[in-house]
């Protein structure tokens, strides 16, 4: 689709943007991964005065953050693990990149909700939560910005999708994580000072 066909799409729900006071939300996959098309698209969304966010990994070259971050509302940022080594064990992919770029966005002040998507035995250990809680609470974040922790509950909804596409699950027999088993988590992460709230 050209960025003309998207906007004809986005541009029908205006009202509701308007009444709401929402906006367009960018996610995926990852959708860094088409920069220039997103770009194109955020800017198109600003001109019309469209509440923009991106939903992202943030496991892309600088150089692309900063083309985006000057024309996105607020950044949905998932932050999984801290140790560089587990996170390639479970992601396939090292996060320095993923830690610098949240640091060039909190630093430069932009509106940042850090997602943790809590998976039990996976990072739910103390270990992690400590690494999260002292990156977060070295974060520069200017007085003028947002910063938040949303944590997000593993559920086991994905398992019909893999299913029907005949796809091997390498998470298996997790049951759902409770509000109850996320509090102590909260209450940890609270103590950087950073609000920490439930679900998206």
């Amino acid at each position: 689709m050209s960025v003309d066909e998207v906007m004809h799409e986005v541009l029908q729900d205006q009202l509701f943007y308007d009444e709401s006071g929402g906006g367009v939300t960018f996610s995926g996959g990852e959708p860094l991964l088409q920069d220039i098309f997103l770009l194109e698209l955020i800017k198109a969304c600003k001109q019309k005065g469209i509440h923009t966010a991106l939903d992202t990994s943030g496991y892309a070259h600088m150089r692309i953050i900063e083309k985006v971050a000057n024309n996105v509302d607020l950044f949905l940022y998932d932050l999984k693990m801290i140790n560089n080594a587990l996170h390639r064990k479970y992601t396939g992919v090292f996060n320095i990149s993923i830690l610098d770029n949240l640091k060039f966005l909190c630093r430069t002040g932009k509106n940042v909700i850090i997602r943790f998507p809590v998976i039990p035995g996976i990072n739910d250990m103390t270990e992690n939560i400590n690494d999260m809680k002292g990156f977060i609470a070295n974060l520069q974040v200017p007085t003028s910005s947002n910063l938040q922790i949303s944590l997000l509950p593993y559920h086991n909804i994905a398992k019909g999708k893999y299913q029907r596409f005949r796809k091997t699950e390498n998470i298996r027999d997790l049951s759902p994580v409770t509000i109850e088993q996320l509090e102590p988590i909260k209450n940890e992460l609270e103590t950087t000072g950073i609000s920490v709230r439930y679900g998206s």
